[in-house]
């Protein structure tokens, strides 16, 4: 089969000219191809690795540090 490629300026425009729920519709198919395909029970991973820090934090084995309190040893560190 013949490969009828458009120059990407042609491209563009016909992007430019999309509603916005289309380009963002292309958008996300573009991000899905690019990111690869999806790992097998990567959702199911991060949902133990969830749960697993929950108990942690229950359990008081490990201590929840503030945001304002990691923003400031951010900027502490940035400093130096």
């Amino acid at each position: 089969m013949l490969s009828m490629a458009r120059p990407l300026s042609y491209i563009q425009q016909e992007i430019r000219e999309l509603s916005d729920s289309d380009k963002e519709a292309l958008l996300r198919q573009i991000w899905e191809e690019l990111d690869g395909p999806a790992v097998p029970d990567v959702d199911a991973a991060w949902l133990d690795e969830i749960r697993a820090r929950s108990q942690e934090i229950q359990d008081g084995t490990v201590r929840a540090v503030p945001a304002d309190e990691v923003f400031d040893r951010i900027q502490a560190l940035l400093k130096r």
